[in-house]
């Protein structure tokens, strides 16, 4: 990511805006500044042990749409972030990672959406496990700075979060509380 494209969104969270304590990398050159580094999976995966090892808990990734989440399955436990990429409003593959993230790997860490993350898409961003967003679309930064996250209290497929109990039938599913 380059540094106009990362002037121009605001990392948000659940907790409202934050400042954004992890740098884009692009070499790994940006590993000894002793910062947070959010890599691309090609430089993670040409990473020696001993640099992977060497970052800590500051080693990030971030997977475009058409990385594999199995090129990095072997590395998640030494992984504080993954990043998963939305380059444009009609790509949801990032959809099914962040659940696969959580579900099948059982990944704990921080899961952020980066790209074109609009209005509509981001409550159902948060049920599927992501927690951090770089926002850049004017409308939904001025919705989360009100405070309007929006969403369906109902919803039809299952996700990360559990449905309240008692409820069978998809068609009845409500957000757990």
């Amino acid at each position: 990511m380059s540094p106009a494209e990362t002037a121009t969104f605001r990392l948000w969270t659940p907790s409202g805006f934050q400042d954004d304590p992890w740098i884009h990398a692009e070499t790994d050159d940006d590993l000894a500044t002793g910062k947070p580094v959010i890599v691309p999976v090609n430089l993670l995966v040409s990473l020696s042990p001993h640099q992977r090892e060497a970052a800590g808990g500051r080693l990030g990734v971030q997977l475009s749409p058409a990385d594999k989440l199995e090129t990095i399955a072997a590395e998640l436990d030494r992984l504080a972030l993954v990043a998963l990429a939305f380059p444009a409003f009609n790509d949801g593959r990032s959809f099914s990672k962040a659940e696969l993230l959580r579900s099948r790997y059982g990944f704990a860490g921080t899961v952020r959406a980066t790209g074109q993350i609009l209005v509509d898409q981001l409550p159902h961003m948060l049920r599927l496990g992501f927690n951090e967003f770089e926002v850049s679309d004017p409308v939904l930064i001025r919705r989360l700075t009100e405070g309007r996250i929006g969403g369906l209290p109902l919803y039809y497929q299952p996700s990360v979060k559990t449905a309240a109990a008692g409820q069978r039938f998809s068609w009845r599913r409500r957000p757990a509380a």
